[in-house]
Order: C-alpha cells, then sequence, then structure tokens
C-alpha cells in the first residue's frame, strides 16, 4: 500500500519522463512501494556519503567503478544509507550493468532500476519533486480538514471524548488519552462493528501495559505520538499525551499531521480547571454504560477496569449504586451558572475515598448520571457500604455545586451485590430504577432497587395512553377536586395508604384530630365514589397514584 502524503519509486517510475527512458527494474521488485523523500543525481564514487536515505538516486555509473569489489562496495555503501533506489542510465559508461552490480543489489534488497534510452535528469528531478509536493499539500488539505471537522465538533458544544472519537473515527483505530505519569485518561475506538478479532480499545491498552516494568512501556513501531502541550511553565510543558495505535491498519503521516494539530486542540479544551479529572471520570462512564448495555463481555470486564484503577478482591461481589439527578441535566454539561462536571467529578471521588472499599466512579453527561460500581468484602456489607456511597454522593454534589442549595437532591439506587457476570444488568435495572424514582417524594437517602419494581413497571408504562386512563379513572375526581380546592386531599390518601389504613398514625403524621381525619376520608370517599375499606380498592389507590408521578 502506497504510504499517505509520498510517491513510491513504482510511481515515480510511471512518470512520463522516467518513462520515456524505458525503465526496466532489475531487482527488487516487491520493494518498488518504498517512499521516495527526495531525487538526486550524482557520478561521484562517494555519493552515499552526501545521502540522507529515501533518495532515489540517478547516475550514468561513472562513480560505481571499474572493478567488481568497488562496484559491490558501491551498491553496498548505498543500501546501508537507505536510498528508496538507484535508477543506472546505461549508454555512457555501461551498456549493461556488471553482474557484481546487481548481485550486491539483490543481496542487499535495493531496488535497481535501468534505463535503456537518455533521459535528461533534470527533468526526472523536476517532475518527481513536484509529485512530491502536490502530495505533500494534499496531505495537508486532509489533516487541515481533520482539524476544522474536530473544531466544528467543539463548538456543537462537543469536549475531549468527542474531539477523540472523532479523530479515532478518522484514523480507523483507537486513539488513547493519557496523562504525564502514564494514567490512562480516555480511549475512544472508531466505532461500528469491530472486524473479526479486534480488540475494545481498553483491551488493547490493557495489552500495551501488560508487561510491567520499572519503565512507562512505549507504544509498539508504527504508533503516532503527538504531546498535548499545557502542563507546566515553558514552551516545553506537557499537559497529555496523544497515542494512536496502528492496531486495525497502519498509520501514514498524515495521522502524524493530524494528531499534532487535535493535540493543539486538546491543549485549548482541558486549560479548563480540572479538565483531566472530568475527562477519566467521563472514560469511566463509557465503560460501566457499555458494560450495561452489554457492548462488553463479562469475561473482559475485569482486565478493562483495571486499565481504569479498579481492583476488587478476588471474586468479591460488586456492588452497582447509580445517582440521578432530578433536574433537566442539559444545562449542566456545558459548566454553566457555576456548576461543572469536573468539579462533581473531583468532589464526589474525594467523598469516596472514606468509604473504605474499592470504587470506580463514572460520569454519564447526556443523561446527567453517575454510575458507580463497589467491591464489596461480602455480600452482608451491601447495606452499609450503599449507606455510605449515597452519603458521599450527595455530599460530593453539594460541595462542587454549592448554587443548588434548596433544590431536589438527586436520586441513588443501590443494586444487589453480584458477580462480574450479572453486572452489567444490575447496572442498567439501578439506572433504570434511578429514573423512575425521580418523581418519588425526596425523603430517602438512598433506594434499594428492590423497593422500586413498581415504580420501574409504571415508569416503563409511562408512555402508554392506557396507564394515564387509569390513573384517570381511579383518582381522576380527587385530582380534579385539589386544583381548585382546599385543603388538597391526595396527601391525605397517600398518607393513609402509607400506614395501611391505620387512622390513628394517620392523624399523627398529618397532625389532625381523628375527626378531622374521619371527615376528610369520608369526603375521599364520596369523591371517589369507593369504599377506602375494601383491599382491592386499596390496591387500585396505591397503584393509581404512584403511577401519577410517571404521566404528569
Amino acid at each position: 500500500m502506497e504510504p499517505q502524503g509520498t510517491i513510491t519509486v513504482a510511481r515515480a517510475l510511471g512518470l512520463p519522463a522516467l518513462r520515456r527512458g524505458l525503465p526496466e527494474v532489475v531487482s527488487g521488485q516487491e520493494l518498488l512501494d518504498r517512499p521516495v523523500r527526495w531525487v538526486h543525481a550524482g557520478e561521484a564514487p562517494n555519493i552515499a556519503a552526501l545521502l540522507k536515505g529515501g533518495e532515489l538516486l540517478l547516475t550514468t555509473g561513472l562513480g560505481v567503478g571499474p572493478r567488481p569489489a568497488e562496484q559491490r562496495a558501491f551498491v553496498r555503501r548505498l543500501a546501508e544509507r537507505g536510498i528508496a533506489a538507484l535508477v543506472v542510465e546505461l549508454g555512457a559508461r555501461f551498456r549493461a550493468l556488471p553482474g557484481p552490480v546487481v548481485d550486491t543489489a539483490r543481496s542487499c534488497g535495493l531496488p535497481l532500476v535501468q534505463l535503456h534510452r537518455e533521459v535528461p535528469f533534470v527533468t526526472v528531478t523536476e517532475e518527481i519533486h513536484t509529485e512530491i509536493v502536490n502530495e505533500h499539500y494534499a496531505l495537508l488539505r486532509q489533516a487541515d480538514v481533520v482539524h476544522r471537522q474536530a473544531t466544528e465538533v467543539l463548538l456543537r458544544g462537543g469536549g475531549v471524548p468527542e474531539i477523540l472519537r472523532h479523530f479515532a473515527v478518522f484514523a480507523a483505530n483507537p486513539v488513547f488519552l493519557e496523562a504525564p505519569d502514564g494514567q490512562l485518561l480516555y480511549a475512544a475506538g472508531p466505532g461500528g462493528t469491530p472486524p473479526a478479532g479486534a480488540a475494545d480499545p481498553l483491551q488493547v491498552w490493557e495489552g500495551l501495559r501488560a508487561p510491567r516494568t520499572a519503565e512507562r512501556p512505549e507504544p509498539p513501531a508504527g504508533s503516532v505520538l503527538a504531546d498535548v502541550p499545557g502542563g507546566g511553565p515553558g514552551p516545553g510543558g506537557v499537559r497529555a499525551r496523544l497515542t494512536v495505535l496502528p492496531v486495525a491498519g497502519p498509520l501514514g503521516p498524515v495521522h502524524r499531521i493530524a494528531a499534532e494539530r487535535t493535540a493543539d486542540l486538546l491543549a485549548v479544551v482541558l486549560l479548563r480547571a480540572r479538565q483531566e479529572e472530568e475527562l477519566a471520570a467521563r472514560g469511566r462512564g463509557d465503560f460501566l454504560t457499555d458494560l450495561a448495555e452489554d457492548r462488553i463481555e463479562a469475561a473482559d470486564a475485569p482486565a478493562q477496569a483495571r486499565v481504569l484503577g479498579f481492583r476488587p478482591g478476588p471474586g468479591a461481589p460488586l456492588l452497582p449504586v447509580v445517582m440521578r439527578l432530578v433536574e433537566d441535566p442539559r444545562p449542566l454539561a456545558g459548566g454553566g451558572g457555576g456548576e461543572s462536571w469536573a468539579a462533581l467529578a473531583h468532589a464526589v471521588q474525594e467523598e469516596l475515598a472514606g468509604v473504605g472499599v474499592p470504587v470506580l466512579l463514572g460520569v454519564r453527561l447526556p443523561e446527567g448520571r453517575v454510575p458507580v460500581l463497589a467491591g464489596l468484602r461480602g455480600a452482608t456489607e451491601r447495606g452499609a457500604v450503599a449507606e455510605r456511597i449515597a452519603a458521599a454522593l450527595r455530599a460530593g454534589v453539594e460541595r462542587a455545586w454549592p448554587d443548588r442549595a434548596g433544590a431536589r437532591p438527586p436520586v441513588v439506587v443501590a443494586g444487589l451485590a453480584v458477580g462480574w457476570d450479572a453486572a452489567g444488568a444490575e447496572l442498567r435495572h439501578a439506572a433504570e430504577a434511578a429514573n423512575a424514582a425521580c418523581g418519588s417524594p425526596p425523603d430517602r437517602g438512598w433506594y434499594d432497587v428492590r423497593s422500586l419494581d413498581v415504580d420501574l413497571l409504571l415508569w416503563r408504562l409511562r408512555e402508554h395512553g392506557d396507564l394515564a386512563a387509569f390513573v384517570d379513572r381511579v383518582i381522576g375526581p380527587l385530582l380534579t377536586h385539589d386544583r381548585t380546592a382546599r385543603p388538597p386531599l391526595v396527601p391525605t390518601l397517600e398518607t393513609y395508604l402509607r400506614h395501611a389504613g391505620r387512622k390513628a398514625e394517620t392523624a399523627r403524621a398529618l397532625h389532625l384530630n381523628r375527626q378531622t381525619l374521619y371527615d376528610r376520608l369520608a369526603r375521599i370517599a364520596s369523591l371517589l365514589g369507593s369504599d377506602l375499606e375494601d383491599p382491592q380498592t386499596v390496591l387500585a389507590l396505591g397503584v393509581a397514584l404512584q403511577a401519577r408521578r410517571h404521566v404528569r
């Protein structure tokens, strides 16, 4: 395959100037895809000392030497210098190429071409150099298009993850951003259906880091690296490193140029405070979401989690926890009004440090969701750890966003303690339950996912017209009453059902005398035409009251 932004030996031989010389490839036919960096013409015996490598050397053979030993040495020195090919014009010095020249070129793996007709070397040089410049210009234009598209992604509200995913699609290979100390901040794949045998980006990174050595392992040959500036005083300060690995296909010069321009763009984004912390949290959030949506095999998940710093004990139960912001999360994604996801990630991470168990925290900006995976020592500590995690999550929100004081606290749902084989499904269940719990009264520090089964069922039916019709049929008159009359009667009915019809406890909870409560219950029964002592009626009323939170 022809390297991007270059002209190969084969292409050079196909240009009109060299084609007029009737070129014949004598050796190295399989090496004609070598890139040509420049063209040089010369007749000096020590011409190899003047070359840097990658040149197409044009000669009439005057400097080759008359003796076989000189001829072999001449060709060997050129091969050692790494020239692209040797082109000899027959006639002035040789009527046919000497055997030592041909044999040495073959043994050294050097493309050797003889021209049967005389051609002006200056014309050949001009033509090939023009092609090289045009190819380089085309390469720069292509890299400029990638940079412009990445800038548009940023202007549309995207951040570092979106820019990295855009670059991964362009490179058709996984892209990584790591901190100067080697910590992985974010990994992005090219998306779509990976080719057979292709690995997830986190698996690729884990494979790269598998040989644990004292020194940081370098990426394999053919990788593209670009430093993201801005990590300290002076022009040499590095804030992060962009790495593209040639997993699905080779990388060319255009990828290097585009990576350098993308790194400069990332530097601008990372100038905002603690962006690396938010970026790492978003990367963990993507992993947890992929796990929940079955895009990661359970067998691969522990290794990928280790890459992200999560190392629970062997065979330890895992506790999925999901925090969901009740308000619309979209205004928060941009950090408006002093609210910043970077600050939230930092504050919550610090609060979670005191929980006492391994914790993997992620953020999901589009949904306003914070998924967490904790490693337990045993299933019996589930409740205690869930309590501590919920308190840490809520404290982190209060610290990061103090101007939200008085707003409705976030919903926190804890799933069941499970192994890796069920962790994804339980994360997904907890996330859905957190969505369903957003309409519940904010009177709990956290919810056990099992207590939300009815709410979750009703939430899944929220778009179905029958659910709204059911609510209207069962408690519609009561809702109509409360829109115009005082006092409202729905809170009385809710409290009555919550206390299982025990009137004395209901009266105390509502701070009413018993006769007032009896009057209100009688009014409710009259409006609904129902018997509040009938078990089936009580069941229907309870379900309707829960359902109205999802159909309003």
